[in-house]
């Protein structure tokens, strides 16, 4: 009786406080909305404007004519690639990025006209992996009740096509790598919403089942029985749209001077030991978040695709410091995994990246002042796609003047299939880069030898490269 007379009182004191806060809304009143009025001013250069806008698209009308022609898409330096992969209607970037980044290592070792490594080999795993760390996430936090905020933060986020370098590297290491043409992409790998969908319906329910079984008692190791036979949903699911992923396999390729080699058969961890050969623990991540504090290392929970795989870390440094390093690498023929907010002043019709693109403010008459800090505190810019760095273009002194991406949506997109960065939009909107620590400082590497800052999942800096 006492616990329900509490109860009571804190659901009173809760709704009373919430329509404190209510009474204290200023309503939008007919005198404010007249001042509002009377401050528009509408002359003959505005009706120009507005007959201008309602009737086109807004970014063609503020495309910024006196931009067009200032940049070309030659580079002093650039990463030898070949090929462009299109990873269709899905949110694979991350995983192609990743893989884009091995792939010349492969081309150059065997002396390839092209190669492509299997996107849905590593994606089936992915998506298998996923569906465990949810699953474990929803066993470990049973006891909490559905308006905690991580449980809620689960369910919200029980699975997806999205990821970024963390994943790359929890998946390839486990699972290795194979070659496109032994596992080639299904219609569910290119167009992932439906798969998305039904996989999430079908954890969430799962998930419930977990908290129901715990609430009625049971073990931790009985609840792991039960996972077991819903990740076997899972895999038949996968199965069925992705195909069943291959466990041994030969390889034929056409080499030098069109001579076909026939590799010995192998698995894919094998394959990717032998034809990539590189320790994916010595590539280290860096952010440029000016939100927060710089020379720190950060660690974001559930930032991994495996429940074995470690959180990824990443050093904070500014964008300057990070371009240093960048030149480095690809100086040295490294391409680099890198992340950012593309949709910002993308012009993808001609394959270019600039913050003067668009010029928003003379069509609309307003202003857009956010700093980068303040654009990701209020959640206007993130992380949204990943692409491989693979080109600088410096001027006569070594500053980059512009910086070449190779994208995974299509030859057709772009120019060529590739984007072209000035370094202002780099410091604007690059988020994320992955470079090996040979091209890093003494000094930097020091930092992450500090405890980490443990940020939580629902953090901006979490949001997955699609």
């Amino acid at each position: 009786m006492i616990i329900r007379i509490l109860f009571a009182s804190i659901l009173i004191i809760g709704i009373q406080n919430f329509t404190s806060a209510q009474e204290n809304l200023q309503p939008l009143s007919p005198e404010n909305l007249k001042q509002i009025k009377e401050k528009t001013i509408i002359d003959a250069q505005t009706k120009a404007i507005i007959n201008a806008v309602s009737s086109n698209d807004l970014k063609k009308v503020a495309k910024n004519q006196d931009n067009q022609g200032k940049q070309d898409h030659l580079f002093s330096n650039r990463v030898k690639t070949k090929g462009i992969s299109d990873q269709k209607s899905s949110g694979r970037c991350w995983l192609f990025t990743g893989l884009n980044v091995m792939r010349p290592k492969v081309i150059q070792k065997y002396e390839l006209s092209d190669f492509e490594f299997s996107q849905v080999y590593c994606f089936f795993y992915d998506q298998l992996e996923k569906a465990n760390l949810f699953l474990e996430g929803i066993i470990s936090t049973a006891s909490l009740g559905m308006d905690d905020r991580k449980v809620d933060w689960l369910f919200k986020n029980p699975i997806g096509d999205g990821g970024q370098w963390t994943g790359v590297v929890n998946i390839i290491e486990k699972y290795g790598v194979v070659p496109a043409d032994v596992m080639p992409e299904t219609y569910h790998s290119e167009n992932t919403s439906m798969l998305s969908r039904l996989l999430s319906r079908l954890l969430r329910g799962d998930g419930l089942e977990l908290r129901d079984l715990a609430k009625k008692g049971k073990k931790t190791e009985d609840l792991r029985k039960e996972k077991i036979r819903m990740l076997t949903d899972v895999y038949r699911v996968l199965v069925v749209t992705l195909g069943q992923p291959v466990e041994n396999f030969s390889w034929r390729y056409t080499g030098k001077d069109g001579i076909i080699v026939e590799m010995k058969e192998m698995t894919p961890l094998a394959f990717y030991k032998e034809a990539v050969g590189v320790d994916l623990k010595e590539y280290v991540m860096l952010m440029d978040d000016p939100s927060r504090e710089y020379n720190q290392v950060y660690e974001i929970e559930f930032d991994r695709h495996t429940a074995d795989g470690a959180n990824w870390k990443y050093i904070n440094l500014p964008a300057a410091t990070i371009k240093e390093f960048a030149k480095a690498s690809l100086l040295d023929n490294e391409a680099m995994y890198f992340s950012c907010d593309v949709g910002k002043q993308l012009d993808n019709e001609n394959g270019f990246l600039d913050v003067n693109n668009y010029d928003y403010e003379s069509a609309l008459g307003v202003k857009f002042t956010m700093t980068k800090a303040q654009r990701i505190m209020t959640s206007e810019s993130s992380s949204s796609h990943g692409m491989a760095l693979v080109g600088v273009d410096l001027d006569a002194n070594g500053n980059p003047m512009k910086w070449l991406l190779e994208n995974s949506w299509g030859a057709k997109s772009g120019h060529q299939g590739h984007l072209t960065m000035t370094d202002r939009w780099f410091d604007e909107y690059m988020f994320r880069i992955v470079i090996l620590k040979k091209f890093i400082t003494p000094e930097v590497l020091k930092i992450l030898e500090k405890k980490p800052i443990v940020l939580p999942p629902w953090d901006p800096m979490f949001a997955p490269e699609e």
